[in-house]
């Protein structure tokens, strides 16, 4: 069965390279980088909008004085005709330079946000409820502040499913209210920067780009739920920067996670939200690498490769505890993305190993976790029909298999969970009025091995970003 699915993967990307007549590479672009040219465009809006009254003001004066000095060179022929003419002159050049030095109070700060909503339905019901809803997905803020010219801060706070209900018990009840990044950037060269504060963990694709627009599909991928589990944000100190022109990286020591969470499900419920413990560091780092940016060819500039990594203890809590379970966990992930003409493929796997894997109460945790995604997208709007509104608007067919298993290999005498081994197929069309709006629908048609397949899902979504 597995390796007719495989077959049919296969088959699936070679066909749709082959229905692109020309095979060119566009440019994907190098992420942090990008995100930085971001936030500089959002705080030189900022500027913008903040002055433009004032240019405004300066504009009608020019005009006026203008109308006046052709006035008196028709009736006397010369341009400024009076002192008082050119004292006023300078006096308007005089505030336009004040005014291009004078900062407004927000000119440090960045403002942004993205946020989604969702209609799921199940094909299927439990225990005779349908699972059919509309759910207010999520809703984030970002702010930032430059200090100076090397020293920047950015935040992201997150509310999921439109309300947060606190409860004695902590269990999540409703929604819930979390500050996802919070770091200080202090800008030293091209090579190394330093980055402290909560950061999101560099492991995968989805993780540190989760934004709406950013993929196909309503949902995030399953595989970014159970075994890189976004989002997963990590507190600590590290570097990033430039190795070359087409090589970067990012490096960290984190808290690590809290193993006593973890399932026969993955490791997601060992994220640790609140003040996580030091008692177990993690170390994790990444790599993006254009491997042919120096050449002359337009598809080798542009391919992206990016390998990561995560190592660290289990042996933590919230709050600065500790859990008592004694072990580690490495994450080892590759990934990639490209562009066709009008075809985008990325893909992305991951392998996990846990050491002490036979210690941790939960029962059933493995001691191997495995899984990957490859996703494509053709771009299907023709040029006829991006006129008028529709001018920056895209179309986008696409499907993404995704095949994780979060008991791979069990410990010495664990028997392993059934319906772990699972495998979904998702297809779709996004459409984009705008470059930071999206309209989603997609079917998902989901399968398991040992067990009866969960319900298929029909998809409902809209994104944005801004």
């Amino acid at each position: 069965m597995r390796k007719r699915i495989h077959s049919v993967v296969l088959g699936c990307c070679i066909a749709l390279v082959a229905m692109q007549p020309g095979v060119v590479l566009a440019s994907t672009g190098e992420e942090v980088r990008i995100q930085e040219l971001e936030r500089q465009m959002q705080g030189l809006l900022s500027e913008l909008k903040s002055r433009q009254s004032s240019i405004e003001t300066l504009t009608k004066q020019v005009v006026s004085l203008e109308s006046r000095m052709s006035a008196n060179a028709a009736s006397q022929g010369v341009g400024l005709s009076s002192n008082q003419d050119k004292t006023e002159l300078k006096g308007m050049i005089e505030q336009a330079v004040l005014e291009r030095e004078k900062e407004s109070p927000l000119s440090p700060f960045t403002f942004g946000g993205y946020g989604e909503i969702h209609a799921n339905f199940s094909e299927g019901a439990t225990n005779g409820k349908s699972n059919d809803k509309l759910d207010i997905h999520r809703m984030v803020a970002l702010v930032g502040y430059q200090f100076n010219d090397w020293i920047k801060f950015q935040s992201e706070i997150e509310l999921e499913h439109a309300f947060v209900e606190d409860t004695q018990s902590g269990d999540k009840a409703g929604g819930y209210l979390m500050l996802e990044q919070a770091y200080v950037d202090f800008l030293l060269s091209d090579q190394a920067n330093v980055r402290f504060g909560r950061v999101l963990t560099p492991v995968g694709i989805t993780n540190q780009h989760h934004e709406p627009t950013t993929f196909y599909g309503v949902e995030r991928p399953n595989f970014d739920r159970l075994l890189i589990p976004s989002t997963w944000s990590s507190d600590g100190i590290g570097l990033f920067g430039n190795l070359a022109s087409n090589l970067s990286y990012e490096a960290y020591v984190v808290g690590g996670l809290d193993g006593s969470k973890f399932s026969s499900d993955g490791i997601r419920n060992g994220r640790i939200k609140d003040e996580p413990s030091l008692n177990d560091l993690a170390l994790t780092f990444r790599f993006d690498y254009y491997p042919f940016m120096e050449s002359t060819s337009t598809w080798g500039q542009n391919l992206r490769l990016g390998a990561s990594l995560y190592h660290g203890g289990i042996n933590n809590r919230p709050k600065g505890a500790d859990s008592g379970k004694n072990g580690d966990i490495t994450i080892y992930s590759g990934d990639f993305s490209a562009k066709f003409g009008d075809l985008d493929v990325r893909g992305v796997v991951a392998f996990e190993q846990i050491d002490g894997a036979e210690n941790l109460s939960a029962g059933n945790v493995a001691e191997e976790m495995y899984g990957y995604f490859v996703e494509a997208g053709y771009h299907i709007m023709p040029a006829s029909w991006k006129s008028g509104k529709l001018a920056n608007s895209d179309l986008v067919a696409f499907v993404r298999y995704d095949e994780y298993n979060t008991q791979h290999k069990m410990p010495t005498g664990v028997t392993a969970a059934t319906g772990k081994d699972r495998y979904d197929w998702t297809f779709g069309l996004a459409f984009y009025p705008v470059p930071n709006l999206v309209l989603k629908a997609d079917y998902q048609v989901l399968e398991a091995d040992g067990v009866s397949d969960p319900d298929n899902a029909i998809n409902f979504g809209v994104g944005w970003q801004f």
